[in-house]
């Protein structure tokens, strides 16, 4: 395992290192990232540019597979490595290996057949009166080197080669990756896999790199390096803010392709909640609990209407939850921050604590609240994420205040409809509603968990993410990493790359 950045090919220290803090076992020391090393991988990513930017589709379909093999061939270390500094179980953490190589595969196949392209032809009009038409050509183009930065709660999926790398590295990007200092070993592990996968084929070393975590001076150095054209990033809202200023106060803004964060609501129409109360309940504590609610589409708040069918949901969601064991968080900071949000949350006045169990150290169990939908409305942070396994259960008197209620709430990344065939002449008023909410809206489901699929989007409004036309997930994610350029009367033979 390597300790230290990788920059165009070499594995690189610094004067200054950092001590990772696992879940178990020692902690191992790394070489810090530092604002001069981002430099130079940032130089060497866009002298690959003019090289892996006109490469050819099966070129880069090629690599995106080697690297997935690579990835695989190193799947027991992973596994070693990562559920050592995360916490995660092997089951997990296996599942998300196979979600990564699914990803990488996924774009190999998806630029094969060039339809990402969108190429559009107007052809010349020379006798066109009053004036001609010109020869039109039209084609997505690779933006240049992308910065990419990795996630705290996907050591995998979404980190060294997960969407945000392997959507670029397949519209013809190099990228330069930011490890997250919650699992340094896995990243460099993964990066080493994708330096293997350019090594066997002969690509420009500046085509990958990887650089350590160094505090707030590395982050503010790759958005801020003029050879950056865009950047992919999932984290906190406070953390992914201030990246999108800086982006936006370059001298040449880029766009910030930040997931930021979401309370994924879920909404009980009457005829839903009377019929299937109890299993939605358990159904709700399965994907509320997952990972210990570490996953950005954790679905924190229920809504449903008043009444005892509202009571029965809430006593079967207490008791599902009280079954569910303590777990172990990815580090002792997101769990500091959770039992700050849940503190926050039981303070607030008409809020009543359904279940309240330990949280210490890296251990947490489930928490759940109950209120009304006036006592939210008085208090909108409640409506703010809590990263982790906390819920609240928002009463509402009718259908009316419900959609009110979801007209209040800020950008989703998912939101969700509980109904039955009675309930669908009132769920289309609220349909309309949350699809000006949410990048993704479910019937009858459960949002914890992401399908890698060409039709998925996964963002929203803001502060959801900060992009509420692009997607970090699903095939539609390469068409951040492009953009349109026509050609005008260009000669037949001429840079055949643009639209081959």
């Amino acid at each position: 395992m390597h300790n230290t950045n990788l920059i165009a090919g070499d594995w690189i220290g610094s004067t200054s290192t950092f001590t990772s803090d696992p879940a178990s076992g020692p902690g191992e020391t790394f070489a810090c990232g530092t604002p001069e090393l981002v430099a130079q991988a940032c130089s060497a990513a866009e002298d690959a540019f003019w090289t892996y930017g006109y490469t050819s589709r099966e070129m880069r379909a090629g690599f995106l597979e080697a690297i997935a093999d690579q990835i695989e061939a190193r799947g027991d270390a992973l596994t070693k490595v990562g559920t050592s500094e995360t916490g995660l179980p092997a089951a997990r953490l296996g599942g998300e290996r196979g979600r990564t190589t699914g990803q990488l595969r996924l774009f190999a196949q998806h630029i094969l057949d060039g339809a990402y392209l969108d190429q559009r032809h107007d052809a010349a009009l020379p006798d066109r009166t009053p004036l001609p038409r010109p020869d039109l050509k039209l084609a997505q183009r690779p933006i240049g080197p992308v910065a990419v930065f990795c996630a705290s709660n996907f050591p995998l999926a979404f980190s060294t080669a997960g969407g945000d790398t392997a959507s670029a590295l397949a519209a013809g990007c190099p990228v330069v990756v930011k490890g997250h200092p919650a699992h340094p070993g896995t990243g460099a592990l993964v990066a080493e896999a994708v330096d293997a996968a350019r090594r066997g084929l002969d690509l420009h070393p500046g085509v990958f790199s990887f650089v350590h975590d160094g505090g707030l001076a590395v982050g503010q150095a790759l958005v801020q390096d003029p050879f950056i054209k865009a950047v992919g990033f999932t984290g906190s809202l406070r953390g992914g803010r201030a990246l999108f200023d800086l982006c936006a106060a370059r001298p040449e803004p880029i766009p910030f392709f930040g997931e930021l964060g979401s309370v994924n609501p879920m909404f009980l129409l009457p005829h839903a909640l009377a019929a299937r109360g109890a299993d939605i309940a358990k159904g709700w504590a399965v994907s509320l609990t997952m990972g210990a609610g570490q996953f950005c589409t954790n679905p924190g708040i229920a809504v449903l209407p008043v009444g005892d069918a509202a009571t029965a949901f809430c006593t079967s969601a207490a008791q599902a939850l009280r079954d569910v064991s303590p777990q172990t968080m990815l580090t002792p900071g997101i769990c500091a921050a959770f039992r700050q949000g849940r503190d926050a949350i039981a303070s607030v006045k008409g809020v009543t604590a359904l279940i309240e169990m330990p949280a210490d150290g890296r251990q947490v169990a489930p928490h759940l609240y109950q209120l009304d939908a006036d006592t939210l409305a008085a208090n909108p942070a409640l409506a703010h994420e809590v990263f982790g396994p906390l819920g609240l259960i928002v009463t509402v008197n009718d259908i009316q205040r419900m959609t009110r209620l979801a007209q209040s709430l800020v950008g989703q990344l998912t939101a969700t409809l509980h109904l039955h065939d009675e309930d669908q002449k009132d769920g289309d008023p609220l349909l309309r509603v949350l699809e000006r909410k949410a990048g993704r809206v479910l019937v009858n489901g459960f949002p914890t968990g992401v399908e890698v699929a060409e039709a998925m989007v996964h963002g929203g409004p803001y502060p959801a993410s900060t992009n509420f036309g692009a997607t970090s997930v699903g095939t539609l994610a390469i068409r951040r990493f492009l953009r349109p350029v026509c050609y005008q009367n260009l000669p037949e033979g001429m840079a055949d790359w643009a639209t081959a």
